[in-house]
C-alpha cells in the first residue's frame, strides 16, 4: 500500500511541477517585435529611427548598446531627463509603459537584435526584476 501511494504522489508531483524552460532567444525576439509595434512603435516609429529632436532612434543606438540597464530602467519606470543618443541631446518624457518583466526582456531583445544593433547576450527577466528606480 505504501508503495502504491508513494508511486501516487511522484505521479502527482510530475503532473504539476515542471523543471523551468528557458525561452529561445528567437521566441523571445518574435514577441518583442509584437510587444514593440503595440507600445514602442507610435513614437519610435516602425523602423526605430525615432523622431530628431523628440524621440531618440533605437536603430543603430550607442546608448542602448552601452546602457543597457539604463534603457531597461526607462521602460520599466519612464525616463525623464536629458539623454545623449548617437551624439544628439533628446529631453523628452517616456511614461512606464506597465510592461512586465518578461515582457520588457522579450522588447528588448528584439530592439538589441534590430536595425543595425547587434548582441549575443540575451536579456532574461531575471536581469529585468534586479533593475529598480533610480
Amino acid at each position: 500500500m505504501k508503495e502504491v501511494l508513494l508511486v501516487f504522489v511522484i505521479a502527482i508531483l510530475a503532473i504539476f511541477i515542471e523543471p523551468p524552460q528557458e525561452d529561445s532567444f528567437q521566441e523571445s525576439k518574435a514577441r518583442g517585435a509584437i510587444i514593440y509595434q503595440d507600445f514602442c512603435a507610435s513614437c519610435h516609429l516602425p523602423s526605430g529611427e525615432g523622431v530628431p529632436e523628440v524621440y531618440p532612434p533605437l536603430a543603430n543606438s550607442d546608448y542602448l548598446l552601452t546602457n543597457k540597464t539604463g534603457s531597461i530602467r526607462g521602460i520599466k519606470f519612464g525616463q525623464r531627463g536629458p539623454m545623449v543618443v548617437n551624439g544628439s541631446t533628446y529631453d523628452n518624457t517616456m511614461m512606464p509603459l506597465g510592461l512586465e518583466d518578461k515582457e520588457i526582456a522579450d522588447v528588448m531583445n528584439f530592439v538589441l537584435s534590430s536595425w543595425g544593433n547587434s548582441t549575443e547576450k540575451m536579456v532574461t527577466p531575471k536581469e529585468v526584476a534586479a533593475v529598480g528606480p533610480r
